[in-house]
């Protein structure tokens, strides 16, 4: 998966300003023909299990296991031909390899914005966290003491869960709030990738497992945070602040994830009984799926059609269990409507990647998939951020993520999102030094009663999509019945509460609107109306409004 965070910097205006995502590629061109044996996820189609393995068998592969669930086979098979001889069996829909789907880049920030200082800061509000004054983006959206907060800060019954790269449970800012109980990770390190390279470093824990209360990178720390940081004194509060945060971790240390460990961690939401999980990342190795593209070998069709149909099945096991979808939208500046050109596909192996020409039959997962609710991100004063990814079919709600040239002057920081990070992996990237000390303005320190935690400053559609799972969090609290877990609400019957209690906003006049950053214009043009329309979607989440609607509206 690709976490749609971004390095908002001078350099990176005019790309895709977001880590890559990576499954292997399976053969035809971006596979070695290496003979060698290679582990895949075989999906069958309806009532054709037994074809399927039958059609495993005869291409010289083997059966290790069977998902009923969600409908595909665990098999093991020679590294080369193996998928194309698969892909003209119709008891076969799609084939995707057993490796990464993804990666993370974090926003390390500007070094001249803000004077790092140790002197700790107060909210002047009553009843306010300490860095209140930073979190422009629950402003926005009424999550304030005297917004939401005061009248729904959530239910301990609510369970939200988190698919990322896991979430430091003992960071004090977030430990009051975590369910330890519940949460699993679903991968193991790898400290070396296929080619003998560094790919998740040194294992820290026994068995390369590292306990579900880890995060080696942050971005799943900071999504929980934005989500659900308590009320407690210390640093920032979330949208809802008495949620249960549940890691459901599917990403390596690296911030890369496997196929098969983003559909256990649906799954186990599913059975789990979680109420709402936050996916801010895509599938890969293509950053747009097609299941027929000319410019594509068969073996790369159907690994394409396997992340659809593979995503789609858990997607779809998840919300008939319960379970409200949430999907960061992406941050490549794109007209998810009309896309032209994928430049960064395939992104593994490395160097694979080449422009193949796209339309709007090809789908960027989950985002794109059924049942998923996608949002866009916001800046500082409201417009839709410049990386942010859009499309009037695409865009479901908008919400806070940053954008740090939204503002007079030059980029800052301070326009992005604040929320919790680990300190362990703060240090490994030289943010916090020795004295415990930030360097950089892009973290801040919060320390009281002799207990210090950190916070990190991020920006991306990342930002913005926990922003809507606190929303959806609040209202399963309200409306939620007594269920499996704690509370349970029709994933339906919250999306419709979502959109009922957004605020609308209609697109820029004019509808072309033009980015100017760090000396280049970036036209992008919002289409349809006040209702719902590319940039916006049905409307900006808001929490206070989610606070106080009535069931019946």
């Amino acid at each position: 998966m690709n976490h749609w965070s971004s390095r908002l910097t001078s350099a990176a205006i005019g790309v895709a300003l977001t880590g890559t995502l990576t499954v292997g590629a399976l053969t035809g061109g971006t596979a070695a023909a290496t003979g060698q044996l290679r582990d895949y996820l075989v999906f069958y189609a309806a009532g054709s299990q037994a074809r399927a393995v039958a059609a495993i068998k005869a291409g010289g592969g083997t059966a290790l296991s069977t998902e009923a669930k969600l409908g595909y086979v665990v098999a093991r098979g020679p590294d080369t031909g193996f998928a194309e001889d698969l892909s003209g069996n119709d008891a076969v829909a799609g084939v995707s390899s057993n490796r990464r789907i993804g990666s993370v880049t974090g926003f390390a920030g500007s070094a001249d914005q803000v004077p790092v200082s140790d002197i700790r800061e107060v909210s002047s509000s009553p009843g306010e966290e300490p860095l209140a004054g930073r979190q422009w983006d629950m402003k926005m959206m009424g999550a304030t003491a005297r917004g939401s907060y005061a009248t729904a800060p959530g239910s301990k019954k609510v369970l939200v869960g988190i698919i990322d790269t896991g979430v430091d449970g003992r960071h004090p800012d977030i430990a009051p709030n975590f369910n330890r109980e519940l949460s699993r990770n679903f991968v193991t390190d790898m400290p070396k990738d296929s080619k003998g390279k560094n790919f998740d470093g040194p294992c820290e824990f026994e068995g390369c497992k590292d306990p579900v209360d880890w995060d080696d990178d942050g971005h799943g720390t900071h999504v929980a945070s934005t989500i659900g940081s308590p009320v407690n004194g210390l640093g920032i509060a979330g949208v809802a602040p008495n949620v249960s945060l549940v890691n459901l971790r599917a990403g390596q240390d690296s911030g890369t994830f496997f196929l098969k460990p983003s559909l256990d961690a649906l799954t186990y939401a599913a059975d789990a009984g979680i109420d709402v999980v936050n996916m801010s990342y895509y599938v890969d190795p293509w950053l747009f799926n097609c299941a027929d593209n000319p410019a594509d070998s068969k073996a790369e069709q159907l690994e394409q059609r396997g992340v659809i149909t593979g995503m789609q099945r858990a997607l779809d096991y998840a919300r008939e269990h319960g379970v409200t979808l949430i999907s960061a939208l992406g941050n490549g500046m794109t007209d998810l409507g009309s896309p032209k050109i994928d430049t960064l596909s395939p992104d593994y192996p490395a160097d694979s990647a080449r422009p193949r020409k796209v339309d709007n039959s090809c789908l960027n997962i989950p985002a794109e998939s059924k049942g998923v609710i996608s949002v866009s991100s916001l800046g500082k004063t409201g417009r839709k951020a410049y990386y942010s990814d859009y499309g009037v079919e695409q865009t479901d709600l908008s919400a806070p993520g940053g954008d740090e040239y939204d503002g007079p002057g030059g980029p800052d920081t301070t326009r992005t999102i604040l929320a919790a990070a680990p300190e362990r992996a703060m240090r490994a990237q030289g943010l916090v030094a020795a004295d415990g000390r930030p360097t950089t303005p892009s973290v801040v320190r919060d320390c009281h009663g002799g207990t210090c935690a950190y916070y990190q400053y991020l920006a991306g559609t990342s930002m913005a999509a926990p922003h809507a799972t606190g929303v959806a969090a609040i209202i399963i609290s309200r409306f939620g019945k007594p269920g499996k877990g704690g509370l349970t609400m029709p994933p339906a019957e919250v999306e419709r509460l979502l959109y009922a209690s957004a605020t609308r906003k209609s697109c820029p006049s004019p509808r072309t609107y033009v980015y100017r950053l760090a000396g280049q214009k970036i036209p992008q043009t919002c289409e349809g109306g006040a209702s719902r329309n590319g940039f916006y979607g049905r409307g900006v989440v808001n929490a206070a409004r989610a606070a106080t609607i009535a069931a019946t509206h």
